[in-house]
């Protein structure tokens, strides 16, 4: 992509507003928070402690709007007391001279750009607490006033924390919604494959379900009975639709079997969405008979048997479970020692520093990404001193508030942080000329526009950046500033620190489109990782450990979003990669879905760990974890990869394996001969693809 296509992309990403679901209530309920503090302020501290109490409550809200899975109010408490702190520091240190408040500010963003590695979540309240600290420290005039201050920002998060404890909005909905997300993604899986036995899944909404359901050792005693156990269902479900609808392993491509498959699939979808709706609004399952009876229905032996057959009844016991699990719990919870547990935030400071620890190397994109900020946050603070608009903070304000980690979000946001911040300061200047508000009623203002913008969060950056602009003009108009000392001002140092945001990243960039082919081979490593655990418990079926395979398949997934994530990143971005074309990238990533696919086809038929070992599942195994990690290296170093040794391996199985196993054969040989086969299909598919 050209420059000139990636900024217009840009543009256009920026300034797009997208229709999402509100939610009203919990931006009534931060509005609220934020209207508490700044009255309280106003009515016995002033206004110059009202604004701060205000920085404080507005940050800990939008902290507790945050897509995170962590306790809504741990959100707010941590955005308001590390505001606080940090505002204490950064005024005994700016009190001193300006040479140590600017090694202090590069610090505290060097620091917060490393928290990205943390994830998006620590990082976007990191980055919103130096872009803050940047204006609550000018606020105060005296050490006791800067404690006041800090105090008063601590008691806003407290406030906002408080309220989302005494008044929950929807308890346990995004874990709700997680799970039914997953539940009927699988229904719709289902229906897809009674037209396309071939028919792809994607895999994210099953792994936002699993953080989803990683909760404190305190939520696992609470958390309603019908959040434990169906994600493990929909897991265990997945394979067996697979299974029973695959033409090679399942029913035959056409017949009697067919049909009877696509009624099984038929109903498993209308038991899953019944399933999904029951859980996210908490109510009972109500389920079509029909859809119930043909489950329940007894299979004719001669329409399915073996393998397929195996499928079908596993799937009718798998959704019974669903069904009884999805009915909503008469208080029973799960024990804490069958739930994930995530760390509470102090255990979670060891971890952060491992993962800011893996990214102080050469290259990181994290690494990179905390340079360019701290870079872009010092210039613009010196940039805002020594240009003659007073408010010298706006400028780094806003390169810090708009810079990501990738090229896309940076540019995009610096344009709808512009464009925002003209119609908002524009619309609040009109409101204060044609008003002329007091103090109470500015601060009725800020109130409302930030309740307008905590509702329009998630529709775009510009729609949000307009009522925050406008929430500024009028919180400091509460202290008798006027417009024209501040609205100018923040316009011109808003556009510089945009430009020095997005000429940063051109001067210093981290691109994406690079590292595609090391994305591409990570996630053909997982997935041959996936594939030989699996067969290895076709080849020791008593002593394998299952755990291994819920390992390899989460590792396997895991690679396959990076590469969806790095692919997406890479698209916006103007460089090219020269060792990859768009049609080999997506060649490639289908062959590899169908290798992922073909080692589920095996994991839904593992057999018993009565039963004997599978002959040739060993040898099978270790070439396969073999001739891919091989491959991988070849897809780095820009060669095509070769599978001659699986090649050979499944042309002569050897004395104890049978090429085509007759219908006595073990349980799992047939399946194993089958789906080895469509193995090294999408090996070769691969290296179709990446040929020249």
């Amino acid at each position: 992509m050209s420059w000139p296509k990636a900024l217009k992309d840009s543009v256009r990403t920026g300034m797009s507003v997208e229709r999402t679901g509100l939610e009203p209530l919990a931006a009534l309920r931060s509005a609220v928070g934020l209207a508490l503090v700044i009255g309280a302020g106003l009515a016995f501290l002033g206004p110059g402690a009202a604004a701060s109490s205000a920085f404080g409550a507005f940050m800990a809200a939008i902290a507790a709007f945050q897509q995170s899975w962590r306790p809504r109010p741990v959100l707010a408490l941590a955005s308001g007391l590390t505001l606080a702190g940090s505002t204490f520091v950064g005024y005994l240190v700016g009190a001193a001279n300006l040479a140590a408040f600017l090694v202090l500010l590069a610090a505290w963003t060097f620091l917060a750009g490393l928290l990205w590695a943390a994830g998006p979540t620590a990082g976007i309240i990191a980055s919103g607490n130096v872009a803050i600290m940047l204006v609550t420290v000018t606020l105060p005039t005296s050490v006791p006033q800067a404690a006041g201050h800090a105090a008063m920002i601590a008691a806003g998060g407290v406030v906002q924390a408080a309220l989302i404890v005494l008044f929950p909005i929807r308890r346990w909905g995004a874990q709700r919604d997680a799970l039914a997300g997953a539940l009927a993604a699988e229904a719709d899986y289902a229906r897809r494959l009674r037209e396309d036995p071939l028919a792809p899944f994607d895999a994210q909404p099953l792994m936002t379900a699993r953080d989803a359901a990683a909760v404190t050792p305190r939520q696992a005693r609470r958390r309603p009975a019908e959040l434990h156990g169906a994600r493990g269902l929909a897991e265990r479900i997945r394979p067996v639709l697979a299974s029973l609808a695959d033409p090679v392993v399942g029913a035959p491509a056409a017949g009697p079997a067919r049909e009877r498959v696509r009624e099984l699939l038929a109903a498993a979808g209308s038991v899953l969405d019944a399933a999904a709706h029951a859980i996210r609004h908490g109510e009972p399952v109500r389920l079509p008979a029909p859809d119930l009876a043909v489950l329940k229905s007894p299979d004719n032996p001669d329409l399915l048997h073996g393998a397929p057959l195996r499928a079908a009844h596993r799937l009718a016991a798998l959704l019974d479970d669903v069904l009884e699990t999805a009915e909503p719990g008469s208080g029973r919870t799960a024990a804490p020692g069958e739930s994930r547990l995530r760390p509470t935030l102090p255990a979670l400071v060891p971890g952060v520093l491992r993962a800011v620890r893996a990214e102080l190397r050469p290259g990181s994109p994290v690494l990179r990404h905390a340079v360019r900020v701290t870079a872009a946050a010092s210039a613009g603070y010196l940039i805002g001193r020594a240009l003659p608009f007073g408010h010298a903070y706006w400028a780094p304000m806003a390169a810090v508030m708009v810079m990501r980690p990738d090229f896309s979000q940076t540019y995009a946001r610096a344009v709808a942080r512009f464009c925002g911040t003209l119609a908002g300061v524009a619309v609040a200047t009109a409101v204060v000329q044609l008003a002329q508000p007091g103090m109470y009623l500015s601060g009725l203002l800020a109130v409302v526009s930030a309740g307008l913008m905590y509702a329009l969060l998630r529709t775009g950056y510009a729609v949000a950046q307009a009522f925050v602009s406008a929430y500024v003009v009028f919180l400091l108009g509460m202290g008798g500033t006027r417009w024209d000392q501040t609205v100018p001002d923040r316009v011109a140092l808003t556009l510089v620190g945009g430009l020095l945001a997005m000429v940063s990243y051109a001067l210093y960039p981290a691109w994406e489109t690079p590292r595609l082919r090391t994305r591409l081979a990570d996630w053909l490593a997982a997935d041959g990782r996936y594939a030989a655990a699996v067969l290895r418990q076709y080849a020791d079926p008593a002593g394998a450990r299952r755990a291994d395979v819920r390992e390899a398949l989460l590792a396997a997934r895991d690679a396959r979003i990076a590469w969806q994530e790095a692919l997406a990143r890479a698209e916006g971005e103007p460089v090219r990669h020269r060792g990859l074309s768009r049609a080999a990238a997506d060649g490639a990533a289908e062959a590899l879905v169908g290798l992922g696919r073909s080692a589920m086809l095996l994991e839904a038929h593992l057999p018993d760990r009565a039963h004997p070992p599978v002959p040739g599942a060993a040898e099978l195994a270790r070439a396969l974890r073999t001739a891919t990690e091989a491959g991988a290296r070849a897809v780095r170093e820009r060669r095509v990869p070769e599978w001659d040794a699986v090649r050979v391996l499944l042309a002569n199985p050897g004395p104890d394996a049978r090429p085509d196993p007759g219908p006595a054969a073990a349980p799992g040989a047939r399946v194993l001969r089958g789906a080895a086969a469509q193995l090294l299909t999408s090996l070769d598919e691969v290296s179709a693809a990446l040929r020249p």
